[in-house]
């Protein structure tokens, strides 16, 4: 049985219930445990990343966020800085699913996290179980 940590950036909280929800249920269902810590937004999320790995604790990890298009740049620094950090530490060998979810506005993000429907926070986690498997496979 593996321990996966999700980390979730909580400032839409109705959005990261759903996708929590999700996350935990792939992982559940996968028959593995989970812990879930929380950041105050998504350029936070690789750092928390990183600080949990060095604790060897966890096997792998979700990240859960949403960042919704606003008036400003702030939008495209935040969701393209958090996938960077989080995609340098997949190329390090780290098994993350990424769950921050990047949208025009709080319609598409319902849709999205929601696990009747697109379930964004269930399908991360399973990324990241995915890949721990590889992981495992290859070492």
């Amino acid at each position: 049985m593996a321990k996966l940590l999700i980390v979730e950036a909580r400032f839409y909280d109705h959005l990261n219930d759903m996708l929590i929800a999700g996350a935990r249920a792939a992982i559940k269902a996968a028959g593995h445990t989970s812990d879930t810590v929380t950041v105050p937004g998504a350029l936070e999320i690789p750092a928390a990343i990183a600080l949990a790995d060095q604790s060897g604790l966890y096997d792998g990890y979700v990240a859960i966020g949403v960042v919704i298009r606003g008036e400003t740049y702030h939008f495209e620094i935040v969701a393209g800085e958090s996938a960077r950090g989080i995609m340098a530490m997949t190329m390090d060998g780290m098994a993350i699913g990424n769950g921050i979810l990047t949208v025009e506005n709080e319609e598409q993000a319902l849709v999205r996290a929601d696990p009747a429907q697109k379930d964004k926070g269930g399908e991360a986690a399973k990324a990241a179980l995915a890949l721990m498997k590889l992981r495992e496979r290859f070492a």
